[in-house]
This record gives structure tokens, sequence and C-alpha cells, in this order.
């Protein structure tokens, strides 16, 4: 199994102290927590895009592009880029470079958004925001591998013999579908051959897992191999403590924050506790045996091979955050990479080999990961 670390970027009053960071200092920790997962070994960090309060992820190339100049190793995922609210040529310009930047560790995964503040900003509906998305992912994925593209659409301009530059380092780009509760992203992913990441982190398990299951069967009716099928799933929290009580009695003020802001804002509570969002949703809140467990139960209705901790830090000291990842690290991937096989990231593509000729087809990475 691979483990990325997700941010969206939010900033609010911490739920311990009150105290709301300046945007500057949010920046600061997200970039320091990339820094972090890198020394501690995690495979990826991701971070996702937000168009409203009271998130600062509105430029992740921007937020990904500082990551990669502190960092060498660590894959650098988006969660998602939106690509119903963005031109696909614009979006391509922006990821080839930073693909560049980073020495070949971009990977992307895409979808329609969410919030209410897009449809202001961008002018996307609710009835043309899936149009949107699979219009602009059909250009958007042969921007990536045609040197030039003669395309035609709604929702942009039409492309004649278009040639977009740079050129990205990788050949292609892995992009995945994230997927929260509709079969449209799935679709498009089993369509194309591409991976699923199932958001998996508002409600419990049931509605995730039919997901999941109905991008294999589109996988296997598209003429796929169903061994290919490549799916990645999120969490809803993560805190990783010695003992359970520990790891309930330290987040649990973080817990009452979210459950306050839900209120404040109007949103439907789906666990109305501490103790029932950690037993019926995906969040990783417990001791070593107790996160083991529950990866174990979700990969059995699953079978993914990716997960991402949601591990902003928020409402945790330094210490605090870095002694969770650091016992996750100890304790839980160790056998989770035993027992649950994956495939293998593409790797940072070493400078002398930039510098030579183009990598033969047995290196470069297919849109599931496997050889060419």
């Amino acid at each position: 199994m691979k483990f990325l670390v997700l941010t969206l970027i939010s900033n609010g009053p911490d739920p311990v102290t009150g105290r709301t960071p300046s945007a500057h200092e949010r920046f600061r920790r997200v970039v320091d927590h990339a820094v972090l997962a890198e020394e501690l070994g995690f495979d990826g960090y991701a971070v996702g895009e937000r168009h409203e309060r009271p998130f600062f992820s509105s430029a992740p190339p921007v937020v990904l592009s500082h990551i990669a100049a502190r960092t060498s190793r660590i894959r650098l995922f988006t969660g998602v880029t939106t690509l119903s609210l963005l031109d696909p040529v614009r979006a391509f310009e922006d990821y080839s470079t930073l693909d560049h930047l980073s020495d070949g560790r971009i990977e992307l995964i895409i979808g329609k958004g969410n919030g209410s503040a897009q449809a202001e900003l961008f002018h996307v509906t609710a009835q043309d925001q899936w149009d949107r998305n699979r219009e602009g992912y059909e250009l958007f994925r042969r921007l990536w591998r045609e040197n030039k593209v003669t395309w035609e659409g709604h929702f942009r301009p039409a492309l004649a013999d278009a040639e977009v530059w740079p050129r990205p380092l990788q050949q292609p780009i892995r992009i995945w579908h994230g997927s929260a509760t509709s079969r449209e992203s799935v679709e498009l992913a089993a369509k194309y051959g591409d991976p699923l990441f199932s958001a998996n982190v508002t409600n419990s398990i049931e509605p995730y897992a039919e997901l999941v299951d109905h991008y294999r069967e589109r996988w296997a009716h598209h003429g796929y191999d169903p061994a290919d099928a490549l799916v990645g799933a999120g969490t809803a929290g993560f805190y990783l403590a010695r003992t359970s009580q520990e790891a309930l009695d330290t987040y649990r003020p973080i817990y009452q924050a979210r459950l306050a802001s839900f209120e404040r804002l109007g949103l439907p509570v789906v666990f109305p506790t501490l103790e029932d969002f950690v037993e019926r949703s995906s969040a990783l809140v417990g001791s070593p045996a107790q996160v083991l467990e529950k990866v174990h139960r979700y990969h059995e209705a699953f079978g993914h091979e990716v997960i991402h901790l949601h591990a902003d830090g928020d409402g945790l000291t330094p210490d605090e955050h870095r002694r969770s990842l650091e016992l996750f690290q100890s304790d839980v991937a160790p056998l989770l990479r035993r027992d649950i096989p994956s495939r293998p990231f593409a790797s940072a593509i070493p400078l002398e080999r930039q510098l030579s000729t183009p990598a033969s087809a047995d290196e470069r990475l297919t849109s599931t990961g496997q050889p060419a």
C-alpha cells in the first residue's frame, strides 16, 4: 500500500487555541508539512483545490511548485484539480511546467469540484458542471499525448493544429479521477482506463464501496483487464497515539470544532459524536492496532492500493502532529505495505536521464502505473 498526506489548506480558528493563522503562516505550514512527509517516508503529498472560505487552496500549481523546490523524492499530487472550472490548455501549461520543475513527480487527480462559490466565480452551474468536466478532460487528455491537437467543443474556443508548450517530462503524466458519490467521474475513469480515487470522506463506507464496485464493472465493460484497475481512497481525519483513549482525548476538540462549523454552515451531520465518527467513518483516529484493523476492513470493500491521510495538523501542536505521523510510519505503514501489495509509483527522473535520450517504452508508465 502507498500513503499520501493531503491538505485542502483550510484556515480558521485553531480548535484548541482559538487563534487563526495568517495566510502567510498557513502556507508556510503546508510547505513544512510536505517536507516532513518526505522526511518520514510518505509516498506522496496532495494539495486540493477550493475557491471559497475557509480554504486557501485556490492555486495548487503555485503551492506544489514551492513544495517541489523544497523536496526531491515525494510524489506531488493534486486532490483534486477542478477541471470543470479550468481552461484545459491553461491547466496543461501549468502542470506540464510543474512536471519539469519537480523532475517528473507530478500526478493529477481531476474532478468537477464542489462548493457554492465556484458557480459565481466561474459561471459553472449544477446543470453543466459534469459536461464541462467530461469535455475538459477529453481535451486535457489529448494535450498530454499529442504534439498538435485539432479539437472542437462547447465550452471553449476550438483548436486547429494547436501546439501547447512545454511538453511534459513524464510521458504521459498519470491522471486519476476523483469521485465522491456520483457515477459520472467513475464512468469517465473506466472509459479511458484511468485510476479512480474515492473521496471516502463524508459518509460511511457503503456508498463509496458501491461506486468502486461500479468502477470495476464499467472497467471490465470497456474491455480492460480487471487486474489493471487501480483504486485509491481518502480518509476523513487522522490522529494516531499509543492508546485509543489518548487519541480520542487529543482529537475530541478538533471534532467538536468540525461539528460547530457544520452547524454554522447548515450542513448535515452524519456522525453526531466523535465515537461514532471513529467507528463508522473512514477516519483513522486511535491506536496503531485500531488503524490497522480499519484500513484492512476498508480494503476488503475497495481493494485500494493507495490511501491519503487527511493530516493538516489543525488543533495539534507541532510535536503531536509529528509524533502521530512518525507512529504511523513505524507501527502501521510497514505492516500495510507487507499485507496489501501495490504497484510502484514512478520515481523522480534523474537529471542525467533528462539530458539524455527519451525514455524507452519499458521505462515509461501507463495510466495505471504499470510499465508500458
